[in-house]
């Protein structure tokens, strides 16, 4: 049984490791309601393992995860998931629209076909994303930008509070960012929380609530203001950092 709780996600010295490597250590986040949350840091930070922490995908080797006051691992049904689009087999024969009803399936008795009521909550998502005129389409004929959408969809169909995405904006073109941006804000206006793993520091600041700074370790959770300092970046970047007028950027040189 959950107890009441003001936040939705609290982690608690979350340590994960790879065949002995650390991939987190000890991180702790208390994570509220209604927030647009992103998790940056450099390359093999541990961004995506920590979101697959929280989902149960990975067990930890200590520390604690709880969803809605509650055991993470009991909170089916919670959580939707959005995963990196190379994680995709964008060949399998399946549908936007049947994509989208895949958000329903826990929803669905085993038993039973969906209900009009599943059909409807699959097609206002997509209607959400602006995706409803290709629901008949195969996904692989899709763009990248409108895959990452037709995901996000199906994450949405779920009825999740709760959404966990990763590199949603990766390899879009900045149009599809912003329609994106403008969903996940919609989102939130409903009452969900999202938290995005987020690789672009000159972005950052703009889209979200509050920042998660990982790499292995938390080096910083807050305000995008508190947390986009020129002294905590260039340590955790390494000294790859330019700042140009208050914008930081990674020096891909």
């Amino acid at each position: 049984m959950t107890t009441e709780s003001p936040y939705v996600i609290e982690v608690e010295h979350l340590t994960v490791s790879y065949h002995a490597r650390a991939a987190l250590l000890d991180v702790s986040v208390r994570i509220e309601r209604d927030q647009l949350v992103g998790v940056i840091g450099p390359n093999g930070a541990g961004k995506s393992t920590f979101i697959k922490a929280i989902l149960g995908f990975i067990k930890p080797d200590i520390g604690t995860v709880l969803i809605n006051g509650g055991d993470a691992q009991k909170a089916t049904g919670q959580v939707a998931y959005v995963p990196q689009r190379g994680a995709v087999d964008w060949d399998f024969p399946i549908t936007v629209q049947e994509v989208a009803m895949m958000g329903r399936y826990q929803q669905i008795p085993w038993y039973t076909s969906p209900r009009p009521t599943d059909y409807q909550a699959a097609r206002e998502a997509l209607e959400m994303v602006r995706m409803e005129k290709f629901g008949e389409r195969q996904i692989g004929e899709l763009s990248g930008g409108q895959q990452q959408r037709v995901f996000l969809a199906r994450a949405l169909a779920q009825g999740s509070d709760i959404l966990l995405l990763d590199e949603p904006f990766a390899g879009v073109d900045a149009a599809t960012e912003r329609a994106i941006l403008d969903v996940l804000e919609r989102a939130k206006e409903a009452g969900k929380t999202l938290v995005v793993v987020h690789h672009d520091l000159a972005t950052a600041a703009e889209y979200f609530d509050k920042l998660i700074l990982i790499k292995q370790r938390l080096y910083g959770y807050g305000t995008p203001q508190a947390v986009l300092q020129e002294d905590l970046l260039a340590k955790v970047y390494e000294g790859r950092l330019r700042i140009f007028r208050d914008v930081v950027r990674e020096d891909a040189s």
